[in-house]
C-alpha cells in the first residue's frame, strides 16, 4: 500500500515535491510558497494537499515568525 493509494493526487505530487527538495527535518523545512513554485499548482491546491499530508501524519507544519514551514514526517 503507497502513498497513492492514501493521498489525492494534488497530495501525492505535494509529498513527492517535498522529497525532492529534501524537506525531510525541521531544520530543512520549506514553505508553501517554495512548494508552490516547486509544484506549479495554485497556492490553494497546495495549502489543500498540505492540511491532507497533516491529517493523515505524513507532514507537520510548524509556526514561525515570518512563514509557517513544513516538514515531512515518512
Amino acid at each position: 500500500m503507497g502513498i497513492e493509494d492514501e493521498l489525492s493526487g494534488n497530495g501525492v505530487k505535494v509529498y513527492k515535491a517535498m522529497k525532492e527538495m529534501a524537506m525531510l527535518s525541521e531544520q530543512k523545512m520549506g514553505t508553501a510558497e517554495r512548494i508552490t513554485q516547486s509544484t506549479k499548482l495554485p497556492k490553494t491546491m497546495v495549502m489543500n494537499a498540505l492540511q491532507e499530508l497533516q491529517t493523515k501524519g505524513f507532514a507537520r507544519r510548524k509556526v514561525r515568525e515570518k512563514a509557517a514551514g513544513y516538514h515531512l514526517l515518512k
